[in-house]
């Protein structure tokens, strides 16, 4: 049976200057260079300058004709040839700071690593067929060196992209003749593999260098779970024997082709601050960091082609109207961009005063103790912007202060409340957590239900849950990974 059913829906629309704005406000300084570079290019009603020294004003005459057309269309020429002042974008901004230097990471442009590898391949004595192979080895070797992919699989793929029959016999003889490549343990088809090559390369009449052969040969799985004493039972060695050659092993190089620095695969940032705090005797001054970021206005030649039209009303061509038309879009899309980034500037400057505000203590001297639970819901009850534009702002944000650069989002942490009733921030008990694993007995490394005793003894009252969730937000590996000899 067919059913029908009246139902309302509230909807919000978008406007496109509402969007741009949205987009804006996500992107941190960096990006915001190439994106106001972009909107450069593509829209000749936009352009770099400073104030202008002309009036764009209409005529009043002019103004006054045009009085009954705004009830016919959302826009008129007016709205496109105002004064051309300096956008208030630019206002609150710091175009340097005391540390003027900027300095990119650099990277040396060279040899990739496949081609390091395809080099010493031409300098190995093999026929045409073993050539061929090894090069489609080399090619699926990635960037860690690791050559990931069975090589039966391989063994396929070579079949159908080369019409070349082999088998994952010979494809191992091949991988042998790279394997012995350098950096040592390249094209090692696991952890275990890899480090083998490398210890095997080193003198094994050395008796820690020969234990830890054997370590990593037989005993792998217990290396990696650190289980020393079953290592030391099962080979019949003194703890003393095994901590050299556990030095050994964690002397290796677990990505041996990460030495490499390949410009064409691998990408290095910068991190621009988008914000500068300063501290003037106490008094903490808050800046946009706007250094390259170029002073816009509207194209002067397109406000002046508009009122060269405003003068000829009656536009009988179509290619008269079409010009209009086109000129309109162009100065209705720079005016847009540029109150966008307007509207950006004082979203961004709104927020990173109320988190300022919220965390001035902190800021004074950059103590992390004194930082409070702060939650985006907190910044935007005191700015009155919603908690999405608030995460926006966050996202991908970082500030400079005198004691470091910082992402926004490192201020934002759960609270809890201590055993007196004085809420604190979970950051707080993390950097005790971490204090107490950094000064543990590394040979009886605290379990987490020892580190939840010494935080409740200090008047946190924590259970082993949380330790665990606190301790994995770390990124610190349970007691028995962290045991040393």
């Amino acid at each position: 049976m067919l059913k029908q059913k009246l139902q309302q829906k509230l909807l919000q629309k978008l406007s496109p200057q509402q969007i741009q704005m949205i987009k804006l406000l996500e992107i941190p300084t960096m990006q915001l260079e190439q994106r106001i570079k972009k909107e450069l290019e593509e829209n000749p009603a936009l352009e770099e300058g400073e104030e202008a020294d002309y009036d764009l004003q209409p005529d009043n005459d002019d103004a006054g004709e045009d009085t009954k057309d705004k009830d016919q269309e959302e826009f008129t020429i007016e709205d496109y040839i105002e004064d051309d002042e300096i956008p208030s974008y630019r206002l609150n901004t710091s175009n340097y700071s005391k540390d003027d230097k900027r300095e990119e990471i650099p990277f040396s442009v060279g040899s990739t690593f496949h081609d390091y590898l395809e080099t010493q391949l031409g300098l190995r004595p093999l026929d045409e067929r073993q050539r061929m192979l090894a090069s489609y080895l080399i090619g699926n070797i990635d960037e860690d060196g690791y050559l990931r992919r069975k090589l039966d699989a391989i063994a396929d793929d070579i079949a159908f992209s080369m019409n070349i029959s082999t088998t994952e016999i010979e494809l191992i003889g091949v991988l042998r003749i790279i394997q012995d490549f350098d950096p040592v343990g390249v094209g090692a088809r696991n952890l275990q593999e890899c480090l083998v090559l490398q210890i095997e390369s080193k003198d094994q009449q050395v008796h820690e260098i020969s234990l830890a052969t054997k370590i990593l040969k037989s005993h792998f799985e217990e290396f990696t779970r650190k289980h020393y004493d079953k290592i030391i039972a099962r080979l019949n060695i003194t703890e003393d024997e095994l901590k050299p050659a556990i030095d050994e092993i964690l002397k290796l190089n677990p990505k041996p082709g990460s030495a490499f620095s390949d410009p064409q695969n691998k990408t290095f940032s910068h991190i621009v601050p988008d914000f500068i705090l300063e501290n003037i005797d106490g008094d903490l001054q808050l800046n946009l960091n706007s250094k390259n970021i170029p002073e816009l206005r509207v194209n002067r030649t397109y406000n002046e082609m508009l009122e060269t039209y405003q003068h000829h009303r009656n536009l009988s061509s179509k290619d008269q109207k079409e010009a209009v038309t086109f000129v309109k879009q162009k100065l209705d899309s720079a005016r847009w961009f540029i109150d966008a980034l307007r509207q950006r500037q004082n979203t961004l400057i709104v927020t990173m005063q109320a988190i300022l505000d919220y965390q001035y203590n902190y800021f004074l001297e950059g103590d992390e103790t004194k930082l409070r639970p702060m939650i985006l819901k907190d910044i935007a009850d005191r700015t009155g912007l919603d908690i999405s534009t608030i995460s926006r702002v966050a996202n991908s944000k970082y500030i400079q202060t005198n004691f470091g650069i910082f992402p926004l989002k490192y201020f934002f942490s759960e609270g809890m409340q201590t055993d007196t009733g004085e809420e604190v921030s979970t950051r707080e008990i993390k950097k005790i957590l971490q204090d107490c694993i950094d000064n543990e007995d590394k040979k009886k490394p605290l379990t987490d239900e020892k580190l939840a005793s010494i935080l409740n003894k200090k008047g946190y009252p924590v259970a082993r849950r949380t330790v665990a969730k606190y301790r994995e937000q770390l990124n610190i590996p349970v007691a028995r990974m962290r045991k040393e000899l």
